[in-house]
């Protein structure tokens, strides 16, 4: 698609490298190939040689620099920085040298140590797994309290009813589980500052709910619709120039028929193009809706708050979706 390819370009002339830290999946060794062959990025594996040929024999390492823990020189000195780290919550140096020697921890200390720009991992590891040693040792950006994510969706091709950009992003689908409103507030924030910056999008951002402006106030037990009303509040404080409303149904913020029945005036209502969801299970459940049987590529989950480009991969992943997200990662570096 010429939205992935343009994300590819602009990555190829940031020059930076990237740590895929999952040796052992034959999608991850053949994404770092083609990274390296198409000079989207450099590219650091961890794993060894032997280990990558047996998952993808056919795959040319020459260009690929591998990177085994049990082995490298440099695991001493990222258990130190790990201790350093780790010593106020009562880790010991006999710990930290045992778990820097952990792959996706020794990919996270590479880039706390300056030796790569930016970490991707979690073909084959959880989100947890995978951002653990992020929040551990990367830590979040300064003034940043909320960690999140977000999908970049890309359209399939042709044009595209509601979102003539060809690309929408939805958030948080991966970490935040029951967010707050607070944490709402600064996951849409987040969020339109990466369509904006990465996605090269104007952003116009939904809050979403089941409710639009008010008409599921009968919520009494969950007060779901009052929080997501709350964090509209709070997040119009926190950026006051953005294009942000809500809470509307999803109708009412992607169709402009449906937008301007339920929330006259609006001027996001029927043209939104980042989508902010309750919680957990709406956005991940409607992420995979709009890719399984909508046929969108999702990017991502793009994490947003680390003080340094941390991002996780989905386990559905293919080759491309690393290969797009390595990208990214370039990008936020």
């Amino acid at each position: 698609m010429d939205f992935v390819k343009e994300l590819e370009s602009k990555a190829a002339k940031a020059g930076k490298k990237i740590v895929l830290c999952e040796g052992e999946d034959k999608r991850v060794v053949e994404a770092a190939a083609k990274i390296v062959k198409e000079g989207i990025a450099k590219i650091v594996l961890v794993g060894n040689e032997a280990e990558c040929k047996k998952v993808a024999p056919d795959v040319d390492l020459s260009e690929i620099e591998l990177v085994d823990p049990e082995t490298s020189p440099k695991t001493a000195e990222y258990a130190k920085i790990l201790y350093e780290c780790r010593k106020a919550k009562g880790m010991t140096e006999e710990e930290a040298a045992k778990q820097a020697k952990d792959r996706t921890m020794f990919g996270a200390l590479m880039l706390k140590a300056g030796d790569v720009d930016g970490y991707v991992s979690g073909a084959c590891h959880s989100t947890a797994n995978t951002l653990r040693p992020g929040l551990q040792v990367i830590k979040t950006a300064p003034g940043i309290s909320t960690v999140s994510s977000s999908f970049i969706m890309v359209a399939p091709e042709g044009e595209n009813k509601y979102i003539p950009e060809g690309v929408a992003l939805f958030g948080d689908c991966a970490i935040n589980i029951e967010p707050s409103s607070e944490q709402l507030a600064d996951i849409a924030v987040a969020t339109a500052e990466t369509a904006k910056k990465i996605a090269g999008v104007e952003p116009r951002v939904a809050m979403l709910s089941f409710s639009t402006k008010g008409s599921g106030n009968d919520d009494k037990f969950l007060k779901s619709v009052p929080k997501v009303q709350e964090a509209v509040k709070l997040a119009a404080e926190k950026a006051p120039s953005l294009a942000l409303d809500g809470e509307f149904q999803f109708d009412a913020a992607i169709a402009p028929e449906v937008g301007k029945l339920k929330a006259p005036g609006s001027k996001v209502a029927g043209h939104a193009n980042v989508f902010i969801f309750p919680n957990i299970n709406a956005g991940n459940i409607g992420y995979k809706i709009a890719q399984r049987m909508g046929g969108w590529m999702a990017i991502g989950p793009v994490c947003q708050g680390f003080a340094k480009p941390l991002n996780d991969l989905s386990r559905g992943c293919n080759v491309d979706d690393i290969v797009a997200t390595v990208a990214v990662t370039a990008l936020q570096a």
